[in-house]
């Protein structure tokens, strides 16, 4: 069956109070641009603590599911068959027609559940549940009612006009992406960082992110792998501005200038300094990192307390207690996992100390940094002047 409709249910955005309708147009708005490469003509209309999607023209609805499932702030997708309110008796013959179209094997169990949306119809919910599971009973005999555990959950809710729906599709969750204000993503080519942007987009939040590229060092592919990341990303987090950083040369004056042990450490810092100067010229509020504790020598207590020392803003860190296992099921399902494990380096891997500091000390760190003196302010200005924006739009 064909469906044209689609009922759009939400979960945390039915808690929200007066400003509910502000995240429920966010929401709309969404899936619009969810909807806006899938082929055909879709409609979204919200009525009553309720959104839907209606679907006109050549369109393949699958693809339409696949693209609401990507849209945060959908806790359901249920298609569905909507029609006009023309009597008892019709409503009788439309459920009918829809077990009919929709389940061709009727060796099945079955349960009515009728809600009334507009008290001022006639027939009560209790009295539809009987009356609409008798008739299916009477045109379908081998089908069995079980107020358990059916096999189908037919739903039937009366509103201006009449839902009948028996899927409920899970969609991401969430909060519509827009709701949250704006953050500022570390991405890199590794596996943890998409993952990390999907989960604080999740939220609400709208992302943009800072890759620090090292030419000769890293390639263009390694550049091209974190742009189809970014890509892949904005699937669900809507389109996302990825700021390109040349770092080659503040990695080498690091590299001339620091003992060695140092060197990813106050690389990191420098990349958050960066990150952080690109993020309030963007308006966002925070950074994100796909940082996890323990995951390497960068990412101890200590360490991570040393790259926190340079920022003034939040970091968040959605990861931070996840093991690898869990960060790499999660970038499967969102679809990042193949093109993360693609073989280019990133300049996190090049310079790489033999034995780095795992407990750095950040009155040490900081007079290492003294040795560079008013030449990485130079190099960070000029990192920061010559930096490329790329639009990724899914």
């Amino acid at each position: 069956m064909k469906y044209q409709s689609f009922l759009i249910k939400y979960a945390e955005i039915g808690t929200k109070g007066k400003n509910r309708y502000m995240f429920e147009d966010t929401l709309m708005k969404q899936i619009y641009h969810a909807l806006k490469d899938v082929d055909g003509e879709f409609q979204v209309t919200k009525e009553s603590g309720r959104i839907y999607v209606m679907a006109d023209g050549n369109y393949d609805c699958d693809d339409v599911i696949d693209a609401l499932k990507r849209v945060f702030g959908i806790a359901d997708i249920c298609p569905m068959v909507q029609i006009e309110d023309k009597g008892y008796e019709n409503l009788k013959k439309s459920v009918v027609s829809y077990m009919d179209q929709v389940y061709p094997d009727k060796n099945l169990t079955f349960k009515v559940v009728a809600r009334r949306g507009d008290k001022s119809y006639p027939v009560s919910s209790e009295q539809m549940n009987r009356d609409l599971g008798e008739v299916i009973l009477e045109a379908f005999p081998q089908m069995k009612v079980d107020v358990h555990h059916p096999d189908v959950l037919l739903r039937v809710e009366v509103r201006q006009k009449i839902n009948l729906f028996s899927e409920m599709i899970p969609g991401p969750g969430g909060m519509p992406v827009g709701t949250n204000g704006r953050a500022m993503l570390l991405l890199s080519g590794g596996i943890d960082s998409p993952v990390a942007g999907y989960m604080i987009a999740k939220r609400g939040v709208v992302l943009d992110a800072v890759y620090f590229h090292a030419p000769p060092y890293t390639s263009e592919r390694a550049k091209q792998k974190v742009v189809d990341l970014a890509n892949l990303v904005a699937r669900y987090a809507g389109p996302i501005n990825l700021f390109v950083v040349n770092f080659t040369d503040i990695q080498l004056c690091i590299y001339e200038n620091c003992p060695h042990e140092e060197l990813t450490i106050i690389m990191r810092r420098y990349m958050m300094r960066i990150a952080q100067e690109l993020a309030k010229r963007t308006g966002a509020m925070g950074l994100i990192t796909g940082e996890s504790i323990g995951q390497v020598a960068s990412q101890t207590m200590q360490s991570l307390a040393a790259t926190n020392d340079v920022c003034t803003m939040p970091v968040f860190r959605p990861v931070i207690g996840f093991d690898k296992q869990e960060i790499i099921d999660l970038s499967e399902k969102i679809g990042t996992y193949e093109t993360s494990i693609q073989p280019y380096e990133d300049c996190c891997t090049i310079f790489v100390a033999k034995h780095p500091v795992t407990r750095p000390n950040i009155n040490v760190i900081r007079c290492s940094e003294l040795r560079l003196g008013e030449q990485i302010d130079g190099l960070m200005e000029e990192a920061l002047n010559t930096t490329e924006r790329i639009l990724c739009e899914g």
